[in-house]
């Protein structure tokens, strides 16, 4: 039995001295019985809303989900649902059940629940109340609906993700049963809000069980993302390949850090290249300018994801810039540093990084020669504070101002400047970018 947090057992305590039952319910019964430290603690009880206001009062309460069942107690700042049992109405709009029943029994209100890991309940003298296997699927690795799969997937087409995303995220696999009726209910993901199927396919991606997922169930994640049904099963026949399009992206997601931004990224790269396939004479596939047509893919999709748009100019951006390949010289790798800004190229080599694990095998070792060299010097160059950005340079736009410049000649002027620095034809001292200035506005002059 885990170790309940003090806030809880005081919540349990105070609800059954008032002669209501009360349990630690759902997510975080599966975490603890993981050793895992769960996000929040989520509890349910015998105790109607009004009667869960009336045991503490003393309290503040928030009346979260009122018609719904469910208060949110604050204890020392933190706030902990607590929320009646419940049956479900019918779920017309398969997202969010018409109406709830209030019930008195533990066992109704844990068989709505979508899946036996998450059906749970725990209580510190009772021990854990497990009446449809959880701990066992829990011990095999196993996400399995209660009950019925398709009428749970019939009230909430969001558990079909739910159920892709938590296997993910465990690395566990999903029943059969339960996987045949979530294959069957896809298209009904359509009903579900962009924002809710976002948030489970962040998770889904950066889970531990990523590769086999999206390897195992196209049809959900097509039904959520169809701009990147064409990728599916479509062939790269090239020296540097040896996946189609679509295994080759699932291999690089997992190759990624598990961070939103880099596996949502590598989701995305290759969106473009159904569109720009060409095959030579010799029978060579060739995505030339797949890049430009992936990221306004990337784009697209996000903001129809309704992501955030730090998320969108980040990923849009590394998928841009994705295919860099740049001469291993000093001068030539602090161009593209400063061209894609210094944030941002420690990212890019980490996706170019994951991008070869994705690729021919065979090619690897050298291929991640290329990216240790990336970021060896943009190490050095930070290490050096070399002068990589406008900010950088010792000479300002006000210098040219004062030395006659205007409108745009002044920008103009302060580009050059920066590359002149960069390639070592001039040092980053104002005396000597001033007599460079006077070089370029004279040339600029002289050819407008």
């Amino acid at each position: 039995m885990f170790k309940f947090p003090e806030a809880v057992l005081r919540i349990i305590r105070q609800l059954n001295d008032a002669g209501f039952e009360a349990y630690a319910v759902g997510g975080c019964v599966r975490d603890a019985l993981l050793d895992k430290q769960p996000n929040d603690w989520d509890l349910t009880t015998s105790a109607l809303p009004d009667e869960i206001k009336r045991v503490f009062k003393k309290e503040r309460v928030i009346e979260t989900g009122i018609q719904h069942g469910t208060v949110t107690v604050l204890i020392n700042g933190e706030g902990y649902e607590i929320t009646t049992y419940r049956v479900d109405g019918e779920y017309t709009d398969h997202r969010r059940p018409d109406s709830v029943h209030f019930v008195s029994n533990l066992k109704d209100d844990l068989m709505r629940r979508d899946f036996t890991v998450n059906a749970m309940a725990a209580h510190p003298n009772e021990g854990v109340i497990d009446l449809f296997g959880g701990k066992d699927d829990l011990k095999n690795g196993v996400i399995r609906a209660v009950g019925n799969p398709e009428m749970r997937f019939t009230e909430d087409a969001l558990r079909i993700l739910r159920a892709v995303r938590f296997a993910s995220t465990y690395d566990f696999t999903i029943d059969e049963e339960t996987a045949l009726a979530a294959n069957r209910l896809a298209p009904t993901l359509e009903n579900v809000s962009e924002e809710r199927i976002f948030v489970e396919l962040k998770k889904l991606l950066c889970g531990k069980g990523a590769e086999r997922i999206l390897l195992d169930y196209p049809e959900i994640i097509f039904t959520v993302l169809p701009e990147l049904k064409p990728m599916y099963k479509l062939p790269q026949i090239n020296p540097h390949h040896v996946y189609d399009v679509w295994t080759h992206t699932v291999k690089t997601v997992a190759a990624a850090p598990s961070e939103p931004v880099y596996r949502l990224t590598m989701l995305l790269h290759d969106a473009g290249k159904p569109e720009k396939k060409t095959t030579d004479e010799k029978g060579v596939d060739h995505f030339i300018g797949h890049p430009v047509v992936s990221a306004a893919i990337a784009e697209k999709t996000l903001l129809r994801l309704k992501s955030d748009r730090a998320t969108i100019q980040t990923v849009t951006k590394l998928v841009l810039e994705h295919d860099l390949r740049v001469p291993e010289k000093r001068i030539n790798i602090r161009r593209q540093i400063s061209r894609i800004g210094k944030d941002l190229f420690p990212m890019l080599t980490k996706v170019i990084r994951a991008d070869f694990y994705g690729q021919n095998p065979e090619m690897l070792t050298e291929k991640l020669r290329y990216v240790d060299s990336l970021k060896r010097e943009y190490e050095c160059a930070i290490e050096e504070n070399a002068c990589l950005t406008l900010r950088d340079l010792l000479f300002t736009g006000r210098d040219l101002l004062q030395m006659g410049a205007k409108g745009k000649t002044v920008g103009i002027v302060l580009e050059k400047l920066l590359d002149d620095v960069i390639r070592e034809k001039v040092q980053n001292e104002t005396e000597a970018l001033k007599k460079r200035a006077v070089i370029h506005l004279k040339n600029l002059t002289e050819n407008p």
